[in-house]
């Protein structure tokens, strides 16, 4: 298979990092301002575009080739940019990415850091960030450059060398990235499920611009309204500067600590020494709820034909392979609790902002509840919204063989009720509304949430949001989850003896259900029974002081996005197995229902939302395609349950 590896130099008007590469090609003034290209193991060419040189005729034949592989690391980039400038359809089945490739080895996403984690000799040329900022956004007029709003080549030739050189290096690096991890496949099926991936996102959702604009419009006069009252009270210049509250609060008699988060607010309210002070903490308080970003993100990414594409990211959490969220983040949207949404959209729409604020309280609350509708059917079509129940309790308990576990989910499956029964030794029917017994579905609940990854008193206490049950009963209700579910427990324990062996001996160890730990190549691999392979590069067994026993540890990026040993256990080793073969269930379901018409508009955790014309297909049919048995895992019992709707939102 001949390999014909791309990296391309481009330029829009558009922020690319902020809005998308799908919104950054549809700007009038887009283009392709240099091609770089290089077959297997032949020199780069680089075409510059802005010179009148043209793409030769045989690499337009070879972009539409499928028995060329086109690559590039960030693929999404270049075939967009391809098939806008060219105006041609690029196959993603013909492409593969260099950079999910990284991901699904628990490397970094970006190439200047993988380049460095993998000790390559060629190194991405360090000028490139100046060098795009020079050619490729616009730059703001200056006494330099008078009124130009952009640098072209003959502004700077020697630069346009330098960015020639760095197109160039950037492919030479790419292809030795790709050498590299050649050791180390992608299975097919999942070359497979990444062009599903890349065509889910080509394809976008529809968004309501009418509601995102009166969303972003609501806000900001909320915003107003909130500082103006803020100015009147204190007579601040700028209620919004910290350091100018800050000053007030003192000058009042209420000093604060450097920041004024939300974690801080009710200490100080209840040591506010007036009504002025409280009133002014109110006021900052509700200015730190009115961040519109998801509704800028969705203005900000919005194509011309009211879609929002590319928000997806394969292999986004590597160390489980689940997708992750770009530009609009769909991950972590809050839920919807009003009832009446239809009427609580439609009063935003019409711009009547003071009644939305009468009907409901104020703006922030009701915005979040309504994120989710912006994102509408196509026309003639409806949602069909299909989740998986339960999926990580019913993965953990098939992995461990917790026979009670899946005896409850084949049956009734009310694993709540179940959990607390066993936990509390108490009959399992009178866990019923109007029993007294019914208080213990709670504790049931939230260990069952809490628990599973071996978490204590913290994870309940995190879990348990609605402050159900007394903190003193914490370590207790740990112990007893514990003592239901003890082939979970043991799992933890099994994992990481696994793992450490297979790091030790530099070997392979079973572990259950098709999983196994292997060590090769410098990287510890947990293989999953669907044919793919968790990753943790680096492993070591180091002493772990804080339990004076050794521990696994392998490397990552920290939050500071430095390359640095990261310290795990049992527990998260399993909670990592559990979402990964999750993401694999999810994954089955894509296929399954696209390949039955139901075309994915998005997706989000364990669910899939389905974007279908009027007339077409069902709930059940849906829900039953996710709910089929899996080849992969016998025996584990699956079950999807959704809804239809005329906008997203939860059930």
């Amino acid at each position: 298979m001949t390999i014909l590896q791309i990296d391309l130099e481009t330029y829009s008007s558009v922020d690319l990092l902020k809005s998308g590469v799908y919104r950054y090609v549809e700007s009038p003034d887009f283009e392709i301002l240099l091609f770089a290209y290089a077959y297997d193991d032949e020199p780069v060419t680089v075409i510059d575009l802005t010179a009148f040189e043209d793409v030769p005729d045989f690499i337009l034949h070879d972009l539409l080739d499928p028995f060329v592989t086109k690559a590039a690391f960030n693929a999404n980039f270049e075939r967009t940019c391809i098939a806008k400038h060219f105006g041609i359809k690029c196959n993603p089945h013909m492409w593969q990415c260099t950079s999910v490739w990284a991901l699904t080895l628990g490397l970094p996403g970006s190439l200047g850091k993988v380049a460095e984690i993998l000790k390559l000799e060629d190194k991405k040329d360090t000028k490139g960030k100046g060098l795009i900022k020079y050619f490729s956004v616009p730059c703001k007029p200056t006494k330099v450059n008078g009124q130009r709003t952009r640098n072209y080549p003959h502004h700077d030739p020697e630069k346009w060398e330098e960015y020639k050189a760095y197109n160039k290096q950037d492919v030479v690096v790419e292809r030795e990235v790709r050498l590299k991890l050649e050791r180390f496949p992608v299975p097919s099926h999942e070359w497979k499920l990444w062009a599903l991936d890349q065509q889910i996102n080509d394809r976008g959702v529809r968004l309501d611009p009418v509601l995102i604009e009166h969303a972003i419009a609501c806000a900001v006069q909320y915003t107003e309204r909130l500082v103006d009252e803020a100015h009147q009270l204190t007579g601040l210049e700028n209620p919004n500067s910290l350091t100018q509250i800050k000053g007030w609060l003192s000058d009042h008699g209420l000093e604060t600590p450097d920041g004024l988060g939300k974690e801080f607010m009710p200490v100080l309210l209840n040591a506010a020494p007036c009504e002025d002070t409280k009133r002014l903490l109110e006021l900052r308080q509700e200015m730190g709820k009115t961040s519109n970003s998801k509704y800028d993100a969705m203005s900000r990414s919005l194509c011309s034909d009211d879609r929002v594409r590319g928000i997806l990211q394969y292999c986004g959490a590597n160390r489980t392979w689940r997708w992750a969220g770009r530009n609009v983040q769909m991950q972590n949207l809050p839920q919807n609790h009003i009832p009446d949404l239809d009427l609580a959209r439609s009063i935003l729409r019409s711009g009547d902002y003071e009644f939305l604020e009468m009907m409901y309280g104020a703006p922030p609350f009701v915005l979040s509840q309504l994120v989710r509708t912006a994102l509408i059917p196509s026309e003639g079509n409806r949602f069909i919204v299909s989740d998986y129940a339960a999926i990580e309790a019913r993965v953990i308990a098939w992995l461990a063989d917790e026979m009670w576990v899946l005896e409850v989910f084949k049956g009734h499956g009310k694993i709540y009720e179940a959990t607390a029964a066993r936990m509390f030794n108490t009959p399992f029917e009178t866990i019923v509304k109007g029993h007294d017994n019914y208080r213990l579905r709670a504790p049931g609940k939230v260990a069952t949430l809490a628990c599973g990854f071996g978490g204590g008193a913290a994870a309940l206490s995190k879990m348990d949001k609605n402050k159900e049950i007394p903190e003193d009963q914490y370590d207790r209700l740990v112990k007893q989850w514990r003592n239901a579910n003890p082939n979970i427990r043991k799992l933890w324990y099994a994992a990481e003896e696994a793992a450490m062996q297979a790091v030790q001996e530099k070997t392979t160890v079973k572990l259950a259900h098709g999983v196994q730990y292997r060590y090769e190549g410098g990287i510890l691999f947990a293989d999953l029974p669907s044919g793919h392979s968790l990753a943790y590069p680096q492993p070591e067994i180091k002493l772990d002081t804080k339990f004076g026993k050794d521990g696994l540890t392998f490397y990552a990026l920290d939050e500071r996005n430095n390359w640095m040993p990261q310290r795990t256990w049992g527990g998260t080793l399993v909670e990592n197995l559990v979402q990964a073969i999750a993401r694999d269930c999810l994954a089955v379901g894509l296929t399954r229902t696209e390949a039955a018409g139901y075309r994915t508009a998005i997706h989000v955790h364990d669910e899939i939302v389905a974007d279908v014309p009027i007339g077409f297909g069902s709930v059940e049919e849906m829900s039953d395609l996710m709910g089929q048995p899996i080849d992969w895992a016998p025996g584990l019992p699956l079950k999807a349950a959704g809804f239809e709707c005329d906008f997203y939102q939860k059930d």
